[in-house]
């Protein structure tokens, strides 16, 4: 793939994002779900009321900027509503989710490239990004999840970056540590993306130990990829090159580098985006503030339908077994308007569907768990061979870009999903977003090595799962943009009973 059509590529992603999550932002004149706090929220920063949330306040004060630059330009104040507190425009308070969760599918482009330098796996990593539906959901409200993962994100592109770019390294560092602490000043759980991090540099520095204290009189490297079965297909048409990977630069951050750029730096961010709010509501200094908070997640109760129809386990979301609907409104027939405020039609009598569905595209979800697991049984049998084999693999300084890939993708991956397995509150489908992205660039890294492959077959495995992604995309899009459905139409996109 040519420079050129990479580029066209990546902005024909962005003008699909920019265009599923800008049409008809304002379509419904009311407050989606969890509007109903941050929009408020938002409101009161610039009105200057105190007030409690659960949650840092990054999230909200960006709400509050969407809606005083959309106050100071002259569109989308069509239809008003007071629901916030003050007279405001449904457009004012989400265009700016909009724009920030559009650019997420450009981040991991970014991320998938920078990891391989295959533009064809970050376009596909991009594209696969782009078609999924909770994360256009969570950015057509104002809601504040979004920006967990974008800040999240950016933190790990420009960690890569600095590991790829020694002269601006501590530029990028910087960058990193900037965005981490964005992330974790949303929600606590943008903690889980810096952690990533650290997991992956920990184990390069375990890896050396390794390589500086085994023996070396065989002058085999560990050249294996997690990628073995599809070389072992293709060999008659490339030599298999190890390429490059930035991870293999990663020894070369000391503990100073991670404790200052990805501790102190983060930390001191936190800090600062908590002013605003400590000198709007001066109930609670910054120490009590955190009691408050912690309290408030530790009295939510459990994982029980009777603390909310939606509640939803860590282990529930691989699979996506319970998405919730963030809205839904029957009318009579699909001449009416849409539905704005007011009392629901009897029951029986609602013949045209509305619903805002927080759920993903489910076939990409279970295909990238499926990646998810081939990657880490390829790791697993790498391990196996050095422990069973070591003479052959003494020289175990490099591994392979793939190799580097599958330990980045399911490192993170286990980092953002498995400290919810201690976590009793009531939890939600959302909580999943910063983990799913893995998932993304792992299908995404799974499909671009079938496409390279010298079989057809293993080709056609890899236009079949790209296929069906897309067509998946299309068959429920309905339920992302809560465009009207029949109740036929709405109950043949509700597969299981536990998605309604």
């Amino acid at each position: 793939m040519t420079k050129k059509w990479f580029w066209i590529g990546i902005a024909g992603i962005f003008l699909l994002s920019l265009a599923l999550r800008f049409w008809g932002l304002g379509r419904f004149n009311t407050l989606v779900f969890d509007e109903v706090y941050y929009a408020k929220f938002g409101n009161n920063y610039l009105t200057h009321t105190p007030f409690f949330d659960g949650h840092p306040p990054l999230g909200k004060l960006i709400i509050a900027l969407g809606i005083w630059l959309s106050s100071h330009v002259p569109f989308g104040q069509d239809m008003v509503n007071g629901l916030t507190g003050s007279l405001r425009s449904p457009w004012s308070y989400r265009w700016i989710n909009a724009l920030f969760g559009s650019f997420i599918p450009l981040i991991v482009t970014g991320i998938a490239y920078q990891l391989s330098y295959r533009r064809s796996f970050a376009l596909l990593a991009g594209l696969f990004t782009a078609c999924d539906g909770i994360f256009i959901v969570e950015s057509r409200y104002a809601l504040i999840n979004i920006y967990i993962v974008v800040f999240g994100l950016l933190g790990q592109w420009f960690f890569l970056l600095a590991l790829a770019n020694r002269k601006q390294r501590r530029l990028y560092l910087v960058i990193a540590g900037i965005a981490f602490g964005a992330s974790v000043a949303t929600k606590w759980n943008g903690l889980w993306f810096m952690l990533g991090t650290y997991l992956i540099w920990i184990f390069a520095w375990v890896w050396q130990w390794f390589a500086t204290n085994k023996p070396r009189d065989v002058t085999d490297g560990l050249y294996s990829s997690t990628t073995s079965v599809f070389r072992r297909y293709n060999a008659r048409i490339w030599e298999y090159e190890r390429g490059i990977s930035p991870l293999e630069n990663l020894t070369q951050l000391k503990i100073f580098h991670f404790c200052f750029y990805l501790g102190i730096i983060p930390a001191l961010i936190y800090s600062l985006i908590w002013i605003p709010h400590l000198l709007i509501d001066t109930r609670y200094n910054f120490i009590e503030v955190h009691k408050q908070i912690l309290s408030f997640h530790e009295h939510l109760g459990g994982n029980s339908p009777t603390v909310h129809p939606y509640c939803a386990a860590w282990y529930k979301w691989p699979l996506m077994t319970r998405p919730m609907a963030y809205l839904y409104h029957a009318a009579a027939s699909f001449q009416e308007p849409i539905p704005l405020i007011g009392p629901p039609l009897p029951t029986g009598t609602g013949k045209v569907i509305y619903d805002v569905h927080a759920m993903g595209n489910p076939f990409l979800w279970w295909f990238g768990v499926a990646a998810l697991v081939f990657l880490l049984v390829m790791l697993g049998w790498q391990v196996v061979i050095f422990w069973t084999k070591q003479k052959r693999f003494s020289n175990i300084a490099v591994l392979s870009v793939d190799t580097w890939i599958a330990l980045y993708l399911v490192l993170n991956y286990a980092a953002n999903l498995l400290p919810w397995v201690g976590v009793n509150r009531c939890l939600f489908i959302y909580h999943y977003m910063t983990a799913v992205v893995f998932a993304f660039l792992a299908i995404a890294w799974f499909v671009d090595q079938c496409f390279r492959s010298y079989y057809k077959t293993v080709r056609a495995v890899g236009v079949t799962i790209t296929f069906v992604i897309l067509a998946a995309f299309i068959f429920w899009l309905p339920l992302y943009l809560a465009l009207p459905l029949s109740s036929e139409d709405y109950k043949l996109r509700m597969w299981f009973n536990s998605w309604i």
